[in-house]
Parts: C-alpha cells; structure tokens; sequence
C-alpha cells in the first residue's frame, strides 16, 4: 500500500514520511509558529503539523483534565489557539520555505475551515479516531487522512478502518499510545507488524510521545514508513506538550537516525566492494610452521593459518596434508599451490 501527499509518495520501498508535531507548543505566537517550521524545515522532515482548534465546536468548557495539563483544555485553547487566519498565513510561508503544512481538525467545523484554506491531508487525533460521523464527512473531501490510533482497542481500530478503506480513502494508521509522555512498557511496538498484517489497505506509521529518539528508530525497523514527534523551540517552554517533544537538534538526530536505518536495512547477503581489500589481510591461509626439505611430505604439524588471506586458504589444509613440497620451503612462508607437488 502507498499513498500520496503533494506528489511524495509515502509506503514501502520509499523513505519514511517524517511529520513534525508543532502542535500548541507555539502558545499562539505566529512567529514563533514559523519559527518550528523554519526549524523543521532545516531538520530535514517531510512536513510540519499544527492543531486547529475552535474550543466552543470541540469541547464542553468541563472537560476532565489529564495530569499533563496545568489548566483546564477548554481556557489552555481560548487563550493559546491559532486563528484560521495564522493557519492560512502558516500554510503558505511553509509553501514558501518548502516544506509542507498539516494541520489536525478537531472538530467537523474545523476541517471544513482547513478544506478552505487547501489543506493537502487531515492529520486525525487518537481522540477523534472513534468519531465515525466526523471521519465520514472528513473523508467527502477526498484528501490523504493520517488516523493515530491510541487509547483504543482492535475493534475501534477495524471501525474506522473499515469504513475509510470501504471507500478507498488514501489511509495512514499511526500506531500510537496516548500517554504524555508513556511507559515504556505500553508503547508495545511489536503491535507494528501486526498492524501491516491487519490492516493491507493502509500505511502504518508511528506516533512517538516518548520524550527520546528510541522507539522510533526501533519502529522503521519492524516496518512504520510514517512518523510524527513533538517538537518544542525550548523545553523550558510550558504547555501540556512539554514533556513529550524533542528539541530541533534532536529532531534532526531522528530524521539522521531513521535515514541511516533505512540506508542499512537492505537484505542481500553479499561480499560487498569495500570487504573485498579486508578480506585480503584478514581472512587466513596456511603458512608453514617449520623449514620443510624438497620431497618431504607434508603433515599435520607442518602448516597452521595465519593472515593473510592470499595464499591458500585454510578451510583446504586437509588437501596440503599429505601432499610433497615441490621444492626447499622456509619456516613462516605463506603456502602456494606451486610449492606442492
């Protein structure tokens, strides 16, 4: 399976999709938005993602809060949320400066706003990956969606997957756990595989909320080709993202990492060009352990291997015993054929 954003096609047998979660790290400053992407941009990812959030269409203003916030989600979002203006602004500098914009709805009012302003893909949220009635719609514009998958079981998984794959929608399940940051013993990447075997009419990526590089580069292996990790100018920054994302020297780290990964990854086994000179002094040949006369026979105390490997190699010393010396061999030489008769 591959998909498509803005002609870079993402799946197996092409280079992992790299997504940098700007998320609300920017605490609403425009500037500072451009910044991450400009950072990112530099890093070497793919694409940048922000969040579009309008509180009133998303949320009851009593939301229960999780213990990576430090005020309530509903005034977190009234004070610190882009405008639709700010993501149309965002939307072209990261035109601009060549990288490519995402953005993640939540709600059906804001996906309709980002359709506007030209999104390329919707970047869907592990809390909006249940709401069936929303993906349904959101699928209608016929754009690449990005589903991350955390808090959820198998089953809410098959839902959403097969109501978007039933109508052949350019799909991307991120394997994800929503814990800001997770135990390292919930991340469950063996989950990975399982997830390409379950779900053929998709990508499977990963969604790393862990607050290092590990897991990701541990999941190009086991065959995620999409990746998304929070990113923050400053960890001495606030906001509920803080203790999950990565700072840009790091991210640059993940982008090396996941490229070195996927440049060593090959599955030939092969002599390659540059072990050929190696093994010329490191593999072994027999070399004589003692003067040996003309006409003498060869035996087993005689010869033993050393490097290096241009004489006659080792593995053949029971077809040099019992053979003659051609001619007087010194002690310590390197065996040829042509010293045998």
């Amino acid at each position: 399976m591959e998909i498509s954003i803005n002609d870079r096609r993402i799946g197996t047998g092409h280079p992992a999709y790299i997504i940098a979660e700007a998320c609300d790290n920017h605490l609403g400053d425009l500037e500072r938005a451009k910044e991450m992407a400009l950072r990112s941009k530099l890093a070497g990812v793919d694409a940048v993602k922000y969040q579009h959030h309008l509180p009133d269409t998303e949320m009851l203003p009593d939301v229960p809060m999780s213990d990576n916030f430090d005020m309530p989600l509903y005034e977190f979002l009234q004070k610190y949320a882009l405008t639709l203006d700010d993501h149309r602004e965002l939307k072209r500098y990261c035109e601009q400066i060549g990288i490519t914009y995402l953005c993640t709805p939540f709600s059906w009012e804001a996906a309709e706003e980002l359709e506007r302003i030209g999104v390329s893909a919707f970047k869907i949220g592990s809390g909006e990956m249940t709401d069936l009635p929303t993906l349904d719609r959101i699928a209608d514009f016929g754009k690449p969606m990005i589903i991350s998958t955390g808090m959820s079981s198998w089953e809410e998984i098959d839902r959403t997957y097969n109501l978007l794959s039933s109508r052949n929608m350019q799909l991307v399940l991120n394997n994800c756990v929503s814990e800001y940051p997770p135990k390292y013993e919930d991340v469950n990447l063996g989950v990975i595989p399982k997830m390409i075997a379950r779900y053929p009419k998709a990508v499977i990526g990963h969604s790393d909320h862990t607050p290092d590089l590990y897991t990701s580069f541990a999941a190009r292996t086991l065959g995620a080709v999409v990746f998304e990790k929070h990113v923050t100018l400053s960890r001495l920054l606030p906001g509920p993202d803080r203790d999950v994302s990565i700072e840009f020297d790091e991210l640059h780290e993940l982008v090396d990492g996941i490229r070195k990964i996927e440049a060593a990854s090959g599955d030939e086994r092969k002599v390659h060009e540059r072990e050929k000179q190696v093994r010329e002094w490191a593999f072994r040949s027999l070399v004589t352990r003692m003067d040996i006369r003309k006409g003498q026979k060869i035996t087993a105390e005689m010869v033993w291997s050393k490097r290096p490997g241009t004489g006659i190699p080792a593995r053949r010393m029971n077809e040099v015993i019992g053979r003659t010396a051609a001619d007087d061999i010194k002690a310590n030489t390197l065996l040829k054929w042509e010293d045998l008769a």
